[in-house]
Protein backbone atom coordinates (compact mmCIF):
# COMPACT_ATOMS: atom_id res chain seq x y z
CA UNK A 1 0.00 0.00 0.00
CA UNK A 2 2.98 2.29 -0.38
CA UNK A 3 1.30 3.87 -3.41
CA UNK A 4 -1.70 5.02 -1.41
CA UNK A 5 -2.07 8.77 -1.11
CA UNK A 6 -3.14 9.80 2.38
CA UNK A 7 -4.22 13.07 3.85
CA UNK A 8 -5.71 13.82 7.22
CA UNK A 9 -8.68 16.15 7.60
CA UNK A 10 -9.82 16.11 11.19
CA UNK A 11 -10.74 12.56 12.09
CA UNK A 12 -10.91 11.32 8.50
CA UNK A 13 -8.15 9.82 6.37
CA UNK A 14 -8.73 9.64 2.63
CA UNK A 15 -6.88 7.19 0.42
CA UNK A 16 -6.84 6.62 -3.30
CA UNK A 17 -5.50 3.56 -5.08
CA UNK A 18 -5.08 2.55 -8.70
CA UNK A 19 -6.83 -0.83 -8.90
CA UNK A 20 -4.85 -1.75 -12.02
CA UNK A 21 -1.65 -1.47 -9.99
CA UNK A 22 -3.14 -2.78 -6.72
CA UNK A 23 -5.13 -5.76 -7.99
CA UNK A 24 -4.78 -7.63 -4.69
CA UNK A 25 -6.57 -4.83 -2.81
CA UNK A 26 -9.30 -4.68 -5.44
CA UNK A 27 -9.94 -8.40 -5.06
CA UNK A 28 -9.73 -8.28 -1.25
CA UNK A 29 -12.43 -5.60 -1.04
CA UNK A 30 -14.56 -6.79 -3.96
CA UNK A 31 -14.00 -3.71 -6.08
CA UNK A 32 -15.44 -4.37 -9.53
CA UNK A 33 -16.61 -0.89 -10.45
CA UNK A 34 -14.87 2.49 -10.51
CA UNK A 35 -15.31 4.67 -8.58
CA UNK A 36 -15.90 2.71 -5.39
CA UNK A 37 -15.94 4.38 -1.99
CA UNK A 38 -15.22 2.27 1.09
CA UNK A 39 -15.74 3.67 4.58
CA UNK A 40 -13.64 1.93 7.21
CA UNK A 41 -14.32 1.96 10.93
CA UNK A 42 -11.90 0.29 13.36
CA UNK A 43 -10.03 -1.27 10.44
CA UNK A 44 -13.11 -2.95 8.93
CA UNK A 45 -15.30 -1.92 5.99
CA UNK A 46 -18.36 -0.27 7.53
CA UNK A 47 -20.02 0.95 4.31
CA UNK A 48 -19.50 0.69 0.57
CA UNK A 49 -20.94 2.61 -2.37
CA UNK A 50 -20.36 2.43 -6.12
CA UNK A 51 -20.43 5.12 -8.77
CA UNK A 52 -19.93 8.86 -8.92
CA UNK A 53 -21.37 10.94 -6.08
CA UNK A 54 -21.37 14.73 -5.78
CA UNK A 55 -19.62 16.24 -2.76
CA UNK A 56 -22.85 16.68 -0.77
CA UNK A 57 -23.70 13.00 -1.22
CA UNK A 58 -20.21 11.93 -0.13
CA UNK A 59 -20.48 14.06 3.03
CA UNK A 60 -23.91 12.55 3.78
CA UNK A 61 -22.54 9.03 3.18
CA UNK A 62 -19.74 9.65 5.67
CA UNK A 63 -21.93 11.28 8.31
CA UNK A 64 -24.67 8.60 8.35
Amino acid sequence: MEQMILCAAGKIKVGKINVDEQEELAVRYGISSIPTLLLFKNGEVAKKTLGYMPKDAVVKFIEE
